[in-house]
């Protein structure tokens, strides 16, 4: 089998079908889009072997898969609709090409399921760990994209699953809430979303920073997960506390108008309902709140 560049971008170009939207795909320095008709989102997440997952332990299928579920995700905290998206790979030279098609087969997977097309990308290798990017665009509803701005005191804050222990699996396995955010934002406006990558209450606080309010967790009300269960009799941490810090559920927290909230609770089972926003300050039950969760580390110098 020829390895080279080239023929890999042959092969991708034969399993790689367009979309009504795509007026040229892969094959030329740049795809052509037609033009949207509503606001165009755009996202980009890269992903590396040793921080995101362990590839020798998961696959390239599996990485590539996250790869595009993450970005898919971004979409969903928009409530928007993904339309296209562009992968670009750092490939360690050995072996490159067979996980070269590995990832392809998870990125198609992921994609496949919301009928996006991949119009292109780059594809490098190097003496190192696997890196791969994805750059994902979509399209608001008629509501117009959800911010993190909009939450107002009295707000109910909901999510849309069971939180935490996600290393045991979901943080690989996830399926992007992309239509339960589209038939929520249908029912009834959402104030502000963000998707839980990096844990319930540091991206939680992403809102209120962004909102200019606070917000009180119902400590019993937090659905968790089997999962971390699972992980709390190994870790020294509660289950609630693995909810509230683990990070990569890839649910979604949104804000809405109190008086929506009982009707889409009625309405979509899988909301519950875990607090309010206040005035000020992060807040489980009366005690305040920590926003933790993943940070990655940057240091000032060298």
């Amino acid at each position: 089998m020829n390895s080279g560049e080239f023929a890999f971008i042959s092969w991708l170009r034969d399993r790689t079908p367009g979309g009504p939207r795509v007026l040229l795909g892969p094959g030329d320095d740049t795809a052509v889009l037609a033009p949207a008709s509503r606001p165009t989102l755009a996202t980009v997440d890269m992903l590396m072997d040793g921080t995101d997952f362990i590839l020798s332990e998961v696959g390239g299928r599996a990485a590539g898969r996250k790869a595009m579920n993450v970005n898919l995700s971004d979409i969903a905290a928009m409530a928007g609709v993904p339309t296209a998206a562009v992968v670009s790979v750092s490939l360690p030279k050995a072996g490159g090409r067979d996980l070269a098609e590995q990832l392809h087969h998870g990125l198609r997977d992921a994609a496949d399921l919301f009928g996006v097309p991949i119009v292109g990308g780059d594809t490098n290798t190097w003496n190192h760990p696997l890196a791969i990017s994805v750059t994902m665009l979509g399209e608001a509803t008629e509501r117009g994209p959800v911010p993190r701005s909009g939450a107002k005191p009295g707000d109910w804050l909901l999510v849309t699953g069971a939180l935490g222990g996600s290393l045991l699996g979901k943080h690989l396995a996830f399926t992007p809430r992309i239509r339960e955010a589209l038939e929520i934002h249908e029912a009834a406006p959402i104030r502000a979303m963000i998707d839980i990558s990096d844990g319930l209450a540091a991206d939680l606080q992403h809102i209120l920073d962004e909102s200019r309010c606070g917000a009180r967790l119902t400590a019993g009300a937090i659905p968790i997960a089997p999962a971390a269960e699972e992980r709390s009799r190994t870790s020294g941490k509660s289950p609630l506390r693995h909810a509230l810090e683990d990070g990569e559920d890839f649910e979604l927290i949104l804000a809405v108008d109190p008086i929506d909230g009982p009707r889409l609770l009625t309405k979509f089972p899988y909301l519950v309902k875990i607090g309010e926003c206040v005035e000020a300050g992060l807040w489980l039950d009366d005690a305040p709140l920590a926003p933790a969760g993943w940070v990655h580390a940057m240091e000032a110098k060298a």
